[in-house]
């Protein structure tokens, strides 16, 4: 099996890479990233160590892709994952990377054949219509009360049916007009392809900053020290989401690539559902038990235009097809991130601290 994994170097596709070479006897696997976001290059020894191949590539240059070659299946993780991006500057990376990239993806397999895994956003569900849930105030979070529910939202989350009319950020555009573009292309040329919408991932080797990859940010503050702020709904930090290790997503595409024909369809939440949820001040407080640190956490209450107050994935849908769910708590996931931070703190420090 031959295996090309796009942004093979990023935090998500480098796990990717390793997970299959350990779960997949004799597999090739090609790491393929542009080392654009600082820390990636941080993956190179540890993609060798692990037997992956590093290709130095672009999924924006058709050619880039054509020189590895045909492939068994195709895992496309690169993306411009800041949800902000756009906003008061050009458009044109996220749009080029996140939707020009897929489609050069796709063509690739059109012309020599593969199988397609395609990792989404549950960023495609638009803003104005999340901020319109009737959430509560319960302690230091906000919740949706269990007795009522609507069109794709119950107090077990957010589903596939919730309504996709609105706007959703440049982010969040992109990769849905990538979902649609699989689509067609599964139709037209016969491509099996898997679509997971993913909710938030987090796990060791995240270079955590504001606008992605928070859990690792929070975390990397109070061990390193620097400033944290809640901000947006009040400053008071009790916006929501759940969280998924990185391990337990890793585990679900190793599944699905060894099964595409169950898998494959429309696009399917993948999360950590309500039992892996938490909210900012929660996790204030979590971080402060692994760490042993108190931060003094600032107030930023001014709401930004992306932002929203609660996303939790309701992932029934994909528990029709499989028997996988997530198995690492969110105090595993603390502990396994700290242990990171702690453990290769000379690389890390500089590149959290700016």
């Amino acid at each position: 099996m031959r295996v090309l994994v796009t942004g093979g170097a990023g935090f998500i596709g480098s796990h990717i890479c390793l997970a299959l070479k350990r779960a997949v006897s004799g597999a090739d696997v090609i790491a393929f990233d542009n080392l654009r976001r600082r820390g990636s290059e941080l993956a190179l020894a540890r993609l060798r160590a692990g037997g992956v191949m590093f290709v130095h590539g672009d999924v924006r240059s058709p050619d880039d892709i054509e020189a590895v070659g045909p492939v068994d299946a195709l895992v496309e993780c690169s993306a411009e994952p800041s949800v902000h991006a756009g906003y008061g500057a050009s458009p044109g990376y996220v749009v080029q990377t996140n939707l020009l990239g897929l489609v050069n993806c796709l063509d690739h397999l059109r012309r020599h054949g593969g199988d397609l895994l395609f990792l989404s956003t549950s960023r495609v569900y638009p803003i104005a219509e999340l901020r319109a849930l009737p959430l509560q105030q319960t302690g230091e979070r906000f919740c949706l009360p269990p007795e009522l529910s609507g069109a794709g939202w119950s107090a077990a989350g957010i589903a596939e049916r919730f309504p996709l009319a609105g706007s959703r950020s440049l982010y969040g555009a992109t990769k849905l007009a990538a979902e649609l573009l699989i689509e067609e292309y599964a139709a037209l040329y016969g491509l099996r392809t898997v679509i997971d919408r993913c909710g938030v991932v987090a796990g060791p080797w995240q270079m955590g900053k504001v606008d992605q990859g928070f859990v690792a940010l929070w975390l990397a503050r109070h061990v390193y020290g620097g400033r944290l702020a809640y901000s947006g709904f009040g400053g008071e930090g009790r916006q929501v989401r759940d969280v998924l290790h990185v391990a337990d997503l890793c585990d679900l595409v190793v599944e699905q690539l060894a099964n595409v024909a169950l898998h494959a369809g429309p696009a399917r939440n993948v999360g950590g559902g309500a039992s892996h949820s938490t909210s900012l001040s929660q996790l204030t407080e979590q971080c402060r038990r692994v760490t042993g640190t108190a931060v003094a956490i600032g107030c930023d209450p001014v709401t930004r235009a992306a932002d929203i107050p609660y996303y939790v994935s309701d992932c029934a849908e994909l528990a029709l097809r499989t028997n996988w769910q997530p198995r690492r708590a969110i105090a595993e996931l603390l502990d396994d991130v700290h242990r990171w931070l702690v453990d290769e703190r000379r690389l890390l420090e500089p590149l959290f601290a700016g």
